[in-house]
């Protein structure tokens, strides 16, 4: 049980002076605590509430790092030397002046990766800051260091799942081991960076905040920061209020921040995608006092994947209200990049990345896109990301549909209308074909030849652009 704690903090951004009420101790339990009642493995997990709310804490300051060239190369054919330079490239163009994307981690492992790695810290950018994944030995350590690497990260699983079954030892045990494995990192002259891994199924009053108390206490001992990445592993994390732990995210972030007084700069939230939630937890941890939220370029990574960088990018604008000279153009050059060089097929609804993001079939929608682009655009996606509104022709396009499909292909000066001629026999010849059994969409091949045949049939002049 906890042991009362009577210190007093000010809180720099409530400016109220904040009781730390309790001093959280290991509870070594001898049966690992599977939490049951919520992940019955046989059953859909539960979420449960409590009721109890934790307040909003966003710092100043908060940013993006990168995890395409570690987790993001788990779950599919590993990435060539050049292809990684040259998304490290894009990522260090797509952040801008002010680094926002701060870090990108790298495997060291095999030769390929080290020569990307060496490749990435030659061009001498200062963000994204070029890090390391590695396994917890004093060899890996020193490799780092011979790198020229100033920081690391080590796994440090923290449910029972993992130390009871993986790793086979007490909860003791495991913060003993990991407190020495910290400290031959930082004696060996790189900082740590500890991955929890597993957080949204662990003890975390139990064993979570009294092993990171220990790391804070290594922490000011040793005068070197040492960085908490908060894993969701396997996505359980929730962000709906009153959530209870171990899956709320606002208490997790809240509880490191405040229980385990770790400063904001140095806790980071790693989510996964498994139940659609990737985007939500990280931009929740934010708001709750994480600095960081750890990503992947178009989520790709182990199973689902982890939350999409460039989600984050526009996420970070609309809790900002600034990109902070982030170029989200960069964005749709990585989209087309993966597309066409790397040759990884991106689905085509995906958001701000998917070829057909922004596209309309509805003549209703088209009808609106006609008339002020702002009605069924989501934003300036032409300005922001190189990306046109555009309208898919079907069976449900209308006449609108066509109407806008050749105001965004040629110069027509006026000419068309939802009552031109030229329009109606468009849209006939598209009716007949659909009346016929026709079931996919028309292609822009097909109605450039009809349109061009309308142009020539009534005489309108119309250029293709470009």
């Amino acid at each position: 049980m906890p042991d009362h704690y009577n210190e007093l903090m000010m809180n720099t951004n409530t400016n109220l002076l904040e009781k730390t009420e309790f001093k959280y101790v290991l509870q070594d339990v001898a049966e690992p605590n599977l939490y049951r009642f919520l992940f019955n493995y046989d059953e859909i997990p539960k979420i449960a509430f409590n009721r109890r709310l934790v307040p909003m804490n966003m710092p100043k300051d908060i940013w993006i790092t990168d995890t395409t060239f570690r987790d993001g190369q788990q779950s599919r054919e590993p990435y060539t030397t050049e292809q990684i330079v040259t998304l490290y490239d894009m990522l260090h163009r797509l952040g801008g002046p002010k680094g926002i994307i701060r870090q990108s981690e790298f495997f060291l492992y095999s030769k390929k990766d080290r020569d990307a790695a060496y490749k990435c810290m030659e061009k001498g950018y200062k963000f994204p800051e070029v890090t390391s994944w590695i396994r917890a030995s004093k060899k890996d350590f020193e490799m780092v260091k011979e790198i020229g690497m100033s920081e690391t990260g080590i796994l440090v699983s923290c449910s029972d799942y993992h130390i009871f079954y993986k790793m086979g030892m007490s909860r003791r045990q495991a913060i003993d081991h990991y407190i020495s494995v910290v400290r031959d990192c930082i004696e060996t002259g790189v900082k740590p960076r500890c991955h929890l891994e597993d957080i949204t199924r662990a003890d975390f009053y139990g064993f979570v905040v009294p092993f990171v108390l220990e790391l804070s206490n290594l922490m000011k001992e040793s005068g070197v920061p040492i960085k908490i990445r908060a894993c969701d592993t396997l996505g359980y994390g929730v962000t709906l209020p009153g959530a209870a732990l171990p899956r709320s995210v606002p208490g997790i972030i809240y509880g490191l921040n405040h229980h385990s007084r770790i400063p904001s700069e140095l806790i980071e939230w790693h989510g996964h995608n498994d139940f659609y939630g990737a985007v939500n937890t990280a931009t929740t941890a934010w708001l709750y006092g994480a600095s960081a939220v750890n990503c992947s370029l178009l989520g790709i990574g182990e199973r689902t994947g982890n939350c999409p960088l460039e989600a984050m990018v526009i996420n970070y604008a609309q809790l900002k209200g600034t990109l902070d000279g982030m170029d989200p153009l960069v964005i749709t050059e990585i989209a087309e990049y993966y597309e066409k060089k790397i040759g990884y097929h991106i689905p085509q609804r995906t958001p701000f990345v998917g070829e057909d993001f922004n596209v309309t079939r509805a003549g209703v929608h088209a009808d609106g896109l006609n008339k002020n682009e702002e009605i069924y655009n989501i934003f300036n996606t032409e300005k922001l990301l190189g990306k046109q509104p555009k309208v898919m022709i079907n069976n449900t396009s209308g006449v609108a549909g066509i109407v806008h499909w050749i105001h965004s292909h040629y110069d027509e000066n006026g000419k068309i209308s939802k009552q031109s001629p030229a329009v109606a026999d468009i849209h006939d010849w598209i009716v007949t074909q659909y009346n016929d059994g026709r079931v996919t969409a028309i292609s822009d091949g097909e109605l450039y030849s009809l349109t061009d045949k309308m142009n020539m049939k009534y005489n309108l002049g119309m250029k293709r652009k470009g």
